[in-house]
């Protein structure tokens, strides 16, 4: 059970922040580093990048360079969720291993943790998934320290990695031991179109449970949400590479063109999965009245307000034509900015300067990946509120995309083949390809194995398929039981 200290706040999680005033009371650190907000452009630090600060108050240069180095070209919402695993183990160490540092950790302090995590009557008892996620974050990090020589060994015991991926086995990758390799891996919690329909209008354009709509509700950005949500599953981008889209990723509308294909840029796909995106035409007909309509007043009231005016470091395009900035003397495409420098990216347009970023928030200023979580919760109180038994956050929609798009493609590619010869089969093959790899593109997994995870989905749906043809009744029709009853009495 963890413990608590008087006078000591504990390990805290903060992020940076440009603009910030200095405070009264200068400290010796201030004055080494001059301005602040110098010091970060110097280092190249975005806003919202995490770092840790322990109990005692104090900004640990070794552990805190792991975010400056090792993770700067990862999305911010993907460091958070390293940093915030990286605290619990912190914490635990100071806590309960008598305040001891992560630099001289021992595999006997990872084992109590472990222990105090998953089965401690006192302690979270999480799912081993849960676990398994928070053993891989701090395993990448002590492999990062070892090789940086900030710690002489890591608590963690690997083994050799027994997956089933060629490229990982030929290169000896090695996984942590005490992984569980035991937790509900296969259980994808994903919504059918017609219950993601309901989801959506009910808890985001505020319709009632009947379908109609509800005159109380005051959602005044419905509209947008809707666009929002539509988008994500009808695509499957992550929640951090939907939100850092902007206006030169978004195609034009084609008359007569069901899919209009868009590239999402390498800066902004995770793991650097840069890869082509299709955009339904119904999708992105919403996503374009949204331009058109609601993006374009806030985009208004922010001009006259001189809002662009007052946005630190802007970095402006000069013509809408060529999606070009300049950094630091420099002539750089829009397409090798990372996701808080796109925060940054105006267009100068003949009425004034606007945001690039294609999500705006009612201020007229670009949306973050938290603010869009902060909808998805919005949506399901609103759910639960009206008796609905419906949630849904971002990733559920991109599990969405990728079990109804499987479905599909398998649905189409086998009765393609039934018909084929073998030698059709083969050449067909050929052509359209395998559609889990075609699924794991468009999703931007780096292998396989990661997207096998969806087929045990559609294993379920094929049983559920199979249960709905056992009869739900035994009783013959219009037989009376006591008449069965009867029949049974006069066998014995």
């Amino acid at each position: 059970m963890l413990k608590s200290e008087t006078g000591v706040l504990g390990w805290r999680v903060f992020f940076t922040r440009r603009g910030l005033p200095r405070p009264k009371t200068e400290c010796d650190l201030l004055p080494e580093l001059g301005d602040l907000d110098g010091w970060l452009d110097e280092w190249r630090i975005e806003d919202g990048s995490p770092y840790l600060i322990d109990p005692l108050r104090r900004y640990d240069v070794d552990l805190n360079d792991y975010f400056v180095t090792e993770l700067a070209n990862e999305p911010v919402t993907t460091q958070e969720a390293v940093a915030y695993d990286l605290k619990r183990f912190l914490k635990f160490l100071w806590d309960n291993r008598r305040r001891r540092s992560w630099k001289v950790a021992t595999s006997e302090d990872r084992a109590a943790f472990k222990h105090w995590r998953v089965t401690d009557i006192a302690g979270p008892r999480v799912e081993l998934t849960t676990w398994d996620r928070e053993v891989a974050t701090v395993n990448q990090f002590y492999r990062w320290a070892v090789r940086k020589g900030h710690a002489a060994w890591s608590p963690f015991l690997l083994r050799t990695s027994r997956s089933r991926d060629p490229r990982r086995t030929a290169a000896g990758a090695e996984t942590p031991a005490e992984a569980s390799h035991k937790g509900p891996r296969n259980d994808v919690e994903w919504l059918p179109p017609a219950l993601y329909r309901q989801w959506r209008d009910v808890g985001v354009r505020g319709f009632g449970v009947d379908g109609l709509p509800d005159r109380s509700f005051r959602g005044r950005f419905a509209s947008r949400n809707a666009a929002y949500s539509d988008l994500k599953i009808r695509t499957g981008l992550r929640l951090a590479e939907q939100t850092s889209l902007s206006l030169f990723e978004l195609p034009e509308m084609v008359p007569g063109l069901l899919n209009q294909r868009s590239w999402l840029p390498t800066a902004i796909a995770k793991a650097g999965s840069a890869r082509r995106v299709y955009f339904p035409a119904s999708a992105l007909k919403d996503v374009w009245d949204f331009v058109e309509t609601d993006r374009a007043e806030a985009v208004e009231a922010a001009q006259e307000a001189g809002l662009y005016e007052r946005i630190l470091n802007p970095l402006i395009v000069p013509d809408r034509r060529r999606p070009f900035v300049m950094v630091d003397g420099e002539r750089l495409s829009i397409a090798k900015l990372k996701h808080e420098e796109r925060r940054r990216v105006l267009i100068d347009s003949p009425q004034g300067l606007e945001p690039a970023a294609l999500w705006l928030n009612q201020f007229g200023l670009p949306s973050k990946p938290s603010a869009w979580q902060e909808v998805f919760k919005t949506a399901n109180g609103r759910c639960e509120r009206l008796g609905l038994r419906l949630r849904c956050h971002p990733h559920v929609l991109r599990h969405s995309f990728a079990v109804i798009t499987l479905e599909q493609l398998w649905r189409g590619h086998i009765q393609e083949l039934a018909t084929m010869t073998p030698r059709q089969r083969e050449t067909y093959q050929m052509i359209f390809g395998d559609p889990l790899n075609w699924v794991r593109m468009r999703l931007g997994h780096s292998s396989i194995e990661v997207t096998q995870i969806y087929l045990h989905t559609l294993q379920e749906l094929e049983m559920e398929t199979r249960m709905a043809l056992v009869p739900s009744g035994w009783e013959p029709t219009g037989v009376h039981p006591e008449d069965l009853q009867g029949a049974v009495d006069d066998a014995a």
